[in-house]
Formats: structure tokens, C-alpha cells, sequence
């Protein structure tokens, strides 16, 4: 596997991860968590790049770091529109210009990136993978045509209760091919291998429960798998 640094844009740089091997393989967009492109983050990347994807992950805070793109973000998570989404889709249409991809394509995201990964699953995406994202207020009209979602929560996550019923009531009534799991034992970020937040955010973190569940995690990756294996391969 090969794991570089890429420029998808002049001012949009990322990391991509390439299987061993010509290929062609299917692509996955990674969206980050609110850290950014962290250890954790090429961990994950590593991880579904082994599973024999193109994976290739947009910096969002590529224009001035975390500190200064991260309120811009959000907002354009919470508006639905905004130049977090515009990246995700320069880092899209890069994947659709390489000769190693197959031409399905799929996004996954974690934490903040778990809710860019929602909405996006109506933009031209085959599957989403949904880990423990924010729900948009408008759920049942965002979801509106919706590719297949398979989605991850920690039943100990304060911040999403409820959060696997209220989707999997609305992509019944749409119709949408999903597999939803909420995992009682974990909180938020569970799926992370390592305990996010640095020396600063971290001790914090584990207050909130949001600490890694190697058990949870391993079982989350098997039904991402599979779930990918179904729709994009």
C-alpha cells in the first residue's frame, strides 16, 4: 500500500492511499473528524485502503489550519453548502480522473466528517459510511434520495441519542438499503484506535466517554466491509 500527501486543488492539498497491485480498484472519499488529518485519521485511512480502495482524504483546513477553518466548516455542515463541500467534491471528481479506479465510488466519515458523509450520500455517491455524524435538523428532506448508508453510533454518546432510531426511520420510509448499529458499550469516536484530542482536548474527552472500543471498532469495520464490498465493488 502506498500512503502520499497529493495537492487535489492549488490551494486543497489531502493524503491518498493506494493498494498494492494495477488495480482497477473502487474509491472512497475519507472525510475527517474535527482534529483533522491526524494519526488517527491515517490509521483509518490505512485501514480501508487494505480493504482494496482508493482512498483519498481532502484537508478541510487546508486554507489556515484547524484553528482558523474550523468554524467555517461547521457552518457549512449546518447550512448543507459551503467550501467544505466544495472540497469534498475537487477531491470526488480527482478520483474520477485516475485510470487505477473502477468508477464506483463511495464517501465515509468520522465524527464531524461522519455528518459530511450523511449529507453527501444524496450527491453522487454508490454507499456511505456514517461514523457516529451529527443528524442535520432537516433529517427526512436531506435524506431524500439517499445512496446506501451503513452507519455507526455509540449508544454512550450523549451528543447523538437516538440517533440510529431516527435513521433508520427516515431511509425506511425512503426506501434506502441501510444498516444502522448503535454499540450500547461506547461513545463517541470509538472507532478511533488511538484517544483523539492530543495532550490538550484529550483528558476532556475521556470525561465525555469518548474513548476508543477495539471490540466495537473491529465489529464496525467488518459491516463497513461488507457493506462496501455489496455496493461498490
Amino acid at each position: 500500500m502506498q500512503l502520499n500527501d497529493i495537492q487535489i486543488t492549488p490551494e486543497l492539498s489531502g493524503l491518498i492511499a493506494v493498494p498494492e497491485g494495477s488495480g482497477p480498484w473502487p474509491a472512497v472519499v475519507m472525510v475527517h473528524e474535527v482534529f483533522g488529518i491526524d494519526a488517527n485519521m491515517r490509521a483509518q485511512i490505512t485501514r480501508l485502503c487494505k480493504s482494496g480502495y482508493v482512498v483519498l482524504m481532502p484537508d478541510l483546513y487546508s486554507r489556515g489550519g484547524m484553528r482558523k477553518c474550523l468554524n467555517a466548516t461547521f457552518k457549512a455542515l449546518a447550512a448543507g453548502e459551503g467550501q467544505a463541500f466544495t472540497d469534498v467534491q475537487s477531491a470526488k471528481d480527482l478520483l474520477a480522473t485516475r485510470t487505477d479506479v473502477t468508477g464506483k465510488v463511495g464517501v465515509i466519515g468520522f465524527c464531524m466528517g461522519g455528518g459530511f458523509a450523511l449529507l453527501l450520500s444524496t450527491r453522487g455517491y454508490d454507499a456511505s459510511a456514517v461514523n457516529y455524524g451529527m443528524l442535520p435538523k432537516n433529517l427526512d428532506e436531506a435524506l431524500l434520495g439517499a445512496c446506501p448508508i451503513v452507519g455507526n453510533y455509540g449508544g454512550k454518546d450523549g451528543q447523538l441519542k437516538d440517533a440510529k432510531i431516527k435513521l433508520d426511520a427516515v431511509l425506511t420510509k425512503h426506501g434506502v438499503d441501510h444498516d444502522i448499529k448503535e454499540y450500547p458499550n461506547s461513545g463517541h469516536a470509538f472507532m478511533n484506535p488511538n484517544q483523539g484530542g492530543g495532550p490538550v482536548f484529550g483528558t476532556l474527552l475521556k470525561i465525555t466517554g469518548a474513548t476508543p472500543n477495539p471490540a466495537d471498532a473491529v465489529d464496525a469495520w467488518q459491516r463497513i466491509d461488507a457493506f462496501f464490498a455489496e455496493h461498490l465493488a
